[in-house]
């Protein structure tokens, strides 16, 4: 600012001299006199002024050569001078255009164009935050990994970039497969930029993929606090994460973290199945049917379910028909007209021996929603009131080919899964299992546990899983689960060859691809794992033997329906021996 103020001052007195000189001049009307080396000089007033126009731009041309030479030995010095300003600027210009060639051969996917160019930028340019960002993105367009991830661990060196050399270097390991670590560096970038939304639910899925339920908990937390999440939404994932940490709790065998983890789980989210599950098993395990019998009849009240009512079962395990079917009423009546308590009210007359109450339950849902259980359940009424053996045959062959009726569905990649899980094996989403019918039918789907035929007509076996059901008990080898007799089968010869059996579950037909060689003695020592049409056996001619009709248990007993199975017809096996 002086030095401004002092060129002000300057400029003021040449004008001022100039001034005061022309006046004098135009006054006395005589030129300017000088004498130099014995000779006189007379200047007119113009010649005067043109003499010091000369001399001043005479000064400003000196100065200006005086400047310029003082800045070239600056410039040989090393100082900043208005030369390399020039040159920085130029060299500027050049890097931000390499920059930006380079950022739009990124987003063509040109790798090595990009390469080039981020190259060219860093060169030109110092901003390594800038250009090294440029640069790890050219190389994984170009697929250099080992570059990329070279430049990423540089990006950790600065406080700027730290958090995207992080996050570069997740995304490398999560397409690798390394999840262990891809979820360490998440938590370290989480640490950096908690409110970053893609990060979030990387996190959060990355931490329930590896099981830690208790760090997705405090995310989801976080998520709901931030706003980005709807309070419904975060209670119903919240308690499904609760349900999981509590099944890992159980397993380790603290019982009663389990039990409060359960519970606080269900009454978050009381249509949340697995949940009222486990919670009325933890209440049935502390000897409280009343508080066990209450949470399953709410959850049957908002979504019925084959776990819900074996779980209601397990209350009074050793209870009789008659009995259960009236301490089931207060279960049913929560939801009467759902096809489950439909299909429940059927089972339950069935293992009554009431096969007109049965019937009418059952309604026409084999009709309108045919499917395996409710056929099933149809075929073990018509078997039970005595129909023909065509009859409960047709109706066993339209539950071949019917659906499975509802299953544990991903809304997402519409994969069928056995058991519910809170994620689904095919895509990794997160609570996207519905119990429901798929869209399509899953045949190589394995049935999960709750939806077996008649799964109340046997009991529920202990110990399952949260959302396990028992599964049917398998009949003796000797009677095969059918209502009459069986002939004997022809103890296998011990020189003979070996033979095919089927390795199958009872009940089921078997398919050419379920056969298997083993030896003759090992054949003979397994149990049949399913029926189907002998071989004709020509033997000496017999009386025979008509099939008695099964006389009913005692109020106690447990009648062993099973309509899978019909017994073999005597004079079709000597017709098909005849016809050989």
């Amino acid at each position: 600012m002086l030095l401004s103020a002092l060129k002000i001052l300057i400029f003021f007195a040449i004008v001022l001299v100039l001034t005061l000189g022309a006046m004098q001049l135009s006054e006395t009307g005589q030129g300017l006199s000088m004498v130099y080396g014995g000779t006189e000089y007379t200047l007119g007033p113009v010649q005067l002024v043109i003499a010091a126009l000369v001399v001043v731009l005479l000064g400003w041309i000196t100065m200006r050569l005086l400047g310029l030479l003082l800045a070239f030995m600056r410039f040989l010095l090393g100082d900043e001078t208005a030369i390399n300003r020039y040159f920085a600027r130029s060299r500027e210009r050049k890097g931000y255009d390499a920059l930006s060639e380079g950022m739009l051969a990124v987003a063509s996917g040109e790798g090595r164009l990009a390469q080039d160019k981020a190259a060219k930028a860093a060169k030109l340019l110092d901003k390594p935050h800038v250009t090294d960002l440029l640069a790890a993105q050219a190389a994984e367009v170009a697929g250099d990994r080992r570059k990329a991830a070279e430049v990423y661990r540089r990006l950790l060196s600065d406080e700027r970039t730290r958090f995207v050399g992080i996050r570069g270097l997740m995304r490398q390991k999560l397409d690798e497969g390394d999840t262990a670590t891809a979820l360490k560096l998440a938590e370290k970038a989480y640490a950096l930029k908690p409110k970053h939304t893609e990060l979030q639910d990387t996190l959060l899925q990355l931490q329930t993929r590896e099981g830690d339920w208790k760090g997705a908990r405090a995310v989801l937390k976080d998520k709901r606090q931030q706003g980005q999440l709807p309070k419904d939404v975060h209670v119903r994932r919240d308690a499904v994460l609760a349900l999981k940490e509590a099944s890992e709790v159980l397993a380790h065998g603290n019982s009663i973290s389990a039990r409060e983890a359960a519970i606080s789980a269900n009454r978050a989210s009381p249509d949340l199945i697995p949940a009222a599950v486990l919670a009325a098993r933890s209440y049935i395990a502390q000897n409280d049917p009343r508080n066990a019998s209450r949470v399953l009849q709410k959850t049957w009240s908002v979504r019925p379910h084959p776990s819900v009512a074996a779980t209601y079962a397990e209350i009074v395990p050793d209870e009789k028909p008659a009995a259960r079917l009236r301490r089931f009423e207060d279960l049913m009546r929560q939801n009467p007209e759902h096809e489950e308590t439909r299909l429940l009210r059927a089972e339950l007359l069935l293992a009554a021996e009431d096969f007109p109450g049965a019937r009418r339950a059952l309604g026409d849902l084999a009709e309108k929603h045919p499917t395996v259980r409710s056929l099933s359940i149809l075929a073990a009424v018509e078997r039970g009131e005595g129909s023909d053996d065509a009859v409960v045959r047709g109706i066993l062959a339209r539950a071949l080919v019917a659906s499975r009726g509802p299953q544990w569905v991903c809304d997402k990649c519409h994969n069928v899964m056995a058991d519910w899980s809170p994620t689904c094996d095919s895509c990794g989403g997160f609570d996207t299992l519905t119990w429901r019918e798929p869209d399509t039918p899953a045949w190589g789907a394995t049935a999960s546990n709750g939806v077996e035929m008649l799964p109340l007509l046997v009991g529920t076996a202990h110990g399952e899983g949260a959302t396990g059901v028992a599964t049917p008990a398998a009949p003796p080898a000797s009677t095969s689960g059918t209502v009459g007799s069986q002939p004997e089968p022809r103890k296998p010869d011990e020189d003979a060859g070996p033979v095919e059996i089927a390795d199958v579950s009872p009940g089921m037909v078997p398919r050419e691809s379920d056969y298997r060689r083993v030896s003759p003695a090992v054949a003979g020592s397994e149990p049949a794992m399913t029926v189907t049409d002998p071989e004709p056996v020509v033997a000496a001619p017999a009386a025979p033997v008509s099939a008695p009709r099964p006389v009913p248990g005692g109020e106690g007993d447990l009648l062993p329906v099973r309509p899978d199975v019909e017994p073999i017809d005597r004079e079709e096996v000597k017709i098909a021996g005849k016809n050989r």
